[in-house]
Formats: structure tokens, sequence, C-alpha cells
């Protein structure tokens, strides 16, 4: 057998996903070139390891034990170049992050000058919903994880970052009379939602709850991206965080409508398992974050206050 850590990498990464396209996405790949070199691979096994049933492509179990060493042969070769950089005196190691899924606007600009900063720490940032943040926190498959409630079933640590409000918004599309009419608002216009399992579902339902607007249609999305698209183009009306519409506020694609009782404000935070044992790259973070935590805010967010004067 002749296979190579990328064939490894890439056949690692599709029995993960079960997709040649997502598979492509996360390696910045072509769908072409990731199929070559799993065919390069598959050849070197005279038993499958996948198959196609319709159009969905599946992992056999032969393919999930080659995967299952894959994986920890890449592992393997992540401590040596670890191992490396320990050796020349550079911070090293990887850093898994959890995040819900509107805090993408968020962890980034806490993130980049650490790792600009150490060459030879990895990062590995999942982007999910709440409910699957909490899960990979629970299996101690992260180190961190970053969300807007804090869970209230689990021991963590944590660290505040930046304010999290949400407000009820519209499109363009919407007139004066249709900012102004409170009453008719939401059961005129459909309202979109966030999937289940999302903290800014949670955090509309508890606002409509306590409310009491009668809602004339409901929509379900299942990204705060689809959301906002859905939005400015006149599909309906959505609460939504404040952080993950800046742009569009700026030009004027999207209004805020101002309502009693909103906004909704809590905080992004990154917590932690208090039982976790933290790597030095984790360690090295917090630090890093305790120094520069403020500085980033006054930079990146400084922006939010011209939206709540709270």
């Amino acid at each position: 057998m002749n296979y190579t850590l990328h064939q490894l990498l890439i056949f690692s990464e599709i029995a993960n996903s079960k997709s040649i396209t997502r598979t492509a996405e996360k390696l910045h790949l072509t769908q072409p070139a990731v199929s070559i070199q799993l065919k390069n691979f598959q050849d070197q096994f005279s038993i499958p390891l996948t198959e196609v049933v319709g159009r969905q492509l599946y992992v056999t179990d032969f393919g999930k034990e080659i995967a299952l060493a894959a994986k920890k042969i890449l592992e393997e070769v992540d401590a040596i170049n670890y191992k490396t950089s320990a050796f020349e005196g550079k911070l090293s190691g990887r850093i898994k992050i959890s995040i819900a899924s509107t805090g993408k606007y968020v962890m980034p600009y806490f993130l980049s000058d650490f790792i600009s900063q150490h060459s030879g720490v990895d990062l590995v940032m999942d982007v999910t919903n709440k409910a699957k943040v909490i899960r990979s926190l629970e299996k101690n498959e992260v180190d961190f994880a970053l969300i807007s409630v804090l869970p209230k079933k689990l021991k963590v640590n944590s660290v505040e970052l930046v304010k999290n409000d949400l407000f009820l918004v519209g499109g363009k599309h919407l007139s004066k009379e249709d900012m102004l009419d409170k009453e008719q608002l939401l059961s005129k216009f459909p309202l979109i939602y966030r999937e289940d399992g999302s903290a800014t579902r949670i955090a509309m339902e508890n606002f409509i709850s306590k409310s009491g607007f009668q809602i004339r249609k409901k929509i379900e999305l299942t990204s705060n991206e689809a959301v906002k698209q859905a939005v400015m183009a006149g599909l309906g009306i959505s609460i939504m965080p404040l952080i993950g519409i800046k742009n569009e506020l700026k030009e004027k694609d999207l209004q805020i409508i101002q309502v009693d009782d909103l906004p909704i404000s809590t905080s992004w935070q990154m917590i932690w398992m208090k039982s976790k044992n933290l790597t030095p790259v984790a360690k090295a973070f917090l630090d890093h974050l305790e120094l520069q935590k403020q500085a980033v805010i006054d930079r990146e967010f400084n922006w939010i206050k011209a939206y709540n004067s709270n």
C-alpha cells in the first residue's frame, strides 16, 4: 500500500461529513480533486470503503475502521509537529472551540491576534446551534464554547466577551406606517424563527409569550444568514442579534423596529467545564484574553453603543 497523509486526511473528513461537497469546502479543494483522491485511496483496498445509496454517500463498516485508523495516524502526525515546535521554544498544540452560529461574528476577533502570534497553534472551530455546542462541551470534545445563555445544568467557568442585543428587524420594504403600528405588526407580517435548539429561537419565543402579540404566520429557517436574507427579501420580520446585522443596517437593507421590552440583552460568553484540564495552549489563550479583551472590544465592537444606550 502506498497511500499518502493527504489521502488519509481527505478520507477522514469524508467519513466525518458523509459528503464530497462538504469535504471539499472544508479542505478548500475542488469536488473533482476530492473524488479522485478518494478513488486513489479506495484502489488500495479490496473491500469497499464507501457506498452510494440513492444520492447519499455512506461509509461501510470496513471504511469506518479505516477512518478510525486514519484519525489516529493524523493525530500522531500532529503530535510530532507540536513536539517539534515545543523543542523550538514555540507554543504549540490545538485549540478547539464550539460556537453558537451567530458567535461567528464575535469569536474570530478574539482569536486573530493569538493565532497570528503563535504559528505552532492550530485552530478547530465548529459553528453550530446552542444545543450542539452544549453537547460538545459535555462530551469533552472541545476546550471552550461560545454561547449567549449560560447552561443551567453544567458547572462551567466563563469569560464575558461582548453584549448580545436582540432587536426586532424588518427589511427596507417596511413603510413608516408599518413601523408605527405595533399592534398589527406581528399579525400582518410572518415572523421568521430560527430552528429548535437555537438560543435566539428560545429568546424569541419567551418574548412573544410575555408580550401577548398575535402571530399570523411562522417561518422557520436554520441559520442566522438564512433569516437575514429572508428578512431583506421581504419574506417576514424577525428578532435578530445586532452583532450579525451591522453591515445590513449601515446599508439600510434592514431596519430596527422599536418595540417595548426590546432589545433582549444578554452577552456572549466563552465557557469551559470546571472539571476540564486545560492544555497549555488553552491556558495561554485565557491569559491572552485577560490582557487583550478590552482592546478588542474597543477596536471591533464599539459601534454597538450607537444602537443601544442601555
